[in-house]
């Protein structure tokens, strides 16, 4: 019986520079949409640029990412026995504090606003739709939030993402028991084909999208995808037939890496490109853990800043988006003559 278990991954540099990346690219996508961030920095012009504008698109690269680890910690192993609980205490205890902390950050910062209203510090134009409700709130508490009771984004936006990620994961979980339950790793790497490959058809045909931009609506479809492409993804890496030399090794990540940048900056106005994003994305991904000694690319994502930003890239991305609203309401208080101005209700980053 071939046993499927749990190991430390070997690290990667690279794989943490590239979700830095992508984090802090998602931070200036979302500021791109503040009106008074563009009204405050009128010459943005190096950043306001199509890739920033649809920076949205690199969740899924965290998807890929995403099943990259989670394959490489649980599949094909020689450590220990997997355990369902085991692994989901273990995902828990990694997405979960953070996710409470803003949370709680998010309703702090909405009874200050209340508070602040109340006293007439400030005038608040109330929102047509006011998303930060105490249902909303118990979805978040209980990851569900974008697993399809509401339709909308709440609090902390940009953890529907960790909403969906943490229920697959519990799919992901499921399969591997599946597999050693048929001792198999052809039917591990089948149903995950099968959920990659069937996630995208029912997004394209059964919802009729006309791009990978799911939230709310079917998030999690569009989390599989990604996810499971991206479990795939080491398999194929493990049996490439023959290792090319040096040069091809840096010429396939560099036309990769191209390939990706080029993808995410045609998505805004080529938005069925973006059903293209998971692939290209996991042959970037895939050439970086194939040839992690190449030329060009490793040597570039190793440098310490890049590699500083990484380790700390979901601190960046679920944090950010308070930070951002709190500066947005600070420039809209204080106005271009520094006295008080109205402020609207509601969220101020929303995330595609």
């Amino acid at each position: 019986m071939t046993e499927l278990v749990h190991r430390e991954k070997a690290h990667v540099l690279p794989l943490d520079s590239i979700r830095g990346i992508a984090a802090t690219s998602v931070v200036i996508h979302h500021l791109l949409l503040m009106p008074t961030f563009l009204a405050a920095f009128p010459h943005n012009a190096w950043i306001n640029c199509s890739f920033f504008r649809s920076a949205w698109l690199l969740v899924d690269l965290f998807f890929v990412l995403s099943g990259i680890v989670m394959s490489l910690s649980y599949v094909e192993s020689d450590f220990g026995r997997f355990s369902l609980r085991e692994f989901m205490v273990r995902r828990l205890a990694r997405v979960y504090p953070l996710h409470i902390v803003m949370l709680m950050a998010n309703l702090l910062f909405r009874l200050v606003r209340i508070s602040l209203v109340m006293a007439g510090v400030v005038v608040a134009a109330p929102a047509a739709f006011e998303v930060n409700n105490a249902y909303s709130f118990v979805l978040n508490v209980l990851l569900l939030h974008s697993m399809g009771f509401i339709d909308y984004l709440s609090w902390n936006a940009p953890s529907w993402s960790i909403s969906v990620e943490f229920y697959t994961y519990l799919v992901f979980g499921l399969v591997v028991l599946f597999a050693q339950r048929m001792r198999s790793l052809l039917w591990f790497y089948g149903l995950c084909g099968l959920l990659a490959v069937g996630s995208l058809v029912f997004i394209i045909f059964g919802l009729d999208k006309s791009s990978l931009g799911l939230q709310t609506d079917f998030g999690i479809l569009r989390c599989f995808v990604s996810f499971f492409l991206g479990v795939l993804t080491v398999r194929i890496v493990d049996r490439l037939p023959a290792m090319p030399g040096p040069a091809v090794q840096g010429m396939v990540q560099f036309v990769a890496m191209i390939a990706s940048i080029v993808l995410v900056s045609v998505a805004e106005t080529n938005p069925a490109a973006t059903f293209l994003a998971p692939v290209t994305f996991a042959i970037f991904l895939g050439s970086l853990l194939a040839f992690p000694d190449a030329m060009l690319v490793p040597r570039l994502l190793v440098a310490g800043p890049l590699v500083w930003l990484g380790r700390r890239s979901y601190s960046i991305y679920m944090v950010h988006a308070l930070v951002v609203l709190l500066a947005e309401y600070f420039v809209r208080a204080l106005g271009p003559g520094g006295s008080p101005r109205s402020i609207r209700s509601g969220p101020v980053c929303p995330q595609r």
